[in-house]
């Protein structure tokens, strides 16, 4: 492929699972193998076979410009309940673009990274289960009560979504104009943000996730104590 087309000037790690939600605890060897294989794995493959190619095609042309964009998520942001697998996969993703960044900056002024966090877009992600590999199926298709609830809550989310995929697209185009490293969908969404890393600078325990939604987290904790 590189010596037919030669290296990308711009790279789009993409690959990502929603499945596996519920109590963190509830969730299987196999639904953390499944999450963080697409999830970061596919992430990690990505930067380790095309940033050499890039890196070769800046030292040989000094007009080359590249760009590493990896698609993580507002939950690599913050830390959402019941939803514990897929946070860690994108937190993940985040840490990995920001060293990808200091990284970078250390051997060239050509390539970029840059890391892409959506919040709730209308796709196919909350119905990732159709795409699972048979090798990585729980014995039991029955899921537990939290993750009944995940389900729900995330195919409501997902399909409330108001910003199309083709909308964040333009945004990604233009963040990579202006090479900035952090592109978010959705900026009015960043207060939970500023509430987390004030909570750490803080060294204070993490704010309620539904302090702005006292109602939802009364039925979530009312239905997850029901027996």
């Amino acid at each position: 492929m590189q010596a037919e087309f030669g290296a990308p000037s711009l790279v789009f790690n993409n690959a990502g699972v929603g499945g596996a939600g519920g109590l963190v605890w509830e969730a299987t060897q196999k639904d953390w193998e499944w999450v963080l294989g697409v999830n970061v794995l596919g992430v990690v493959h990505g930067v380790r076979l095309f940033t050499p190619m890039m890196l070769a095609a800046a030292q040989d042309d000094p007009s080359f410009e590249g760009h590493i964009v990896n698609t993580a998520s507002m939950a690599g942001m913050l830390s959402p309940p019941n939803m514990g697998v897929y946070n860690v996969s994108k937190h993940a993703v985040v840490t990995l673009s920001e060293t990808l960044y200091q990284d970078l900056s250390l051997v060239t002024e050509q390539v970029h990274a840059h890391v892409l966090c959506p919040y709730f877009v209308p796709t196919g992600i909350s119905q990732s289960q159709r795409n699972r590999p048979a090798e990585l199926a729980n014995e039991s298709a029955q899921l537990t009560k939290s993750q009944l609830i995940a389900q729900a809550m995330s195919d409501k989310a997902v399909g409330s979504g108001k910003v199309s995929a083709a909308q964040v697209a333009a945004m990604v185009f233009d963040a990579l104009r202006e090479n900035r490293f952090y592109i978010f969908s959705h900026p009015h969404a960043l207060g939970p943000v500023k509430t987390r890393l004030e909570d750490v600078l803080a060294v204070r325990n993490p704010t309620d996730a539904f302090e702005g939604r006292p109602e939802v987290a009364a039925q979530l904790r009312a239905a997850l104590r029901t027996a």
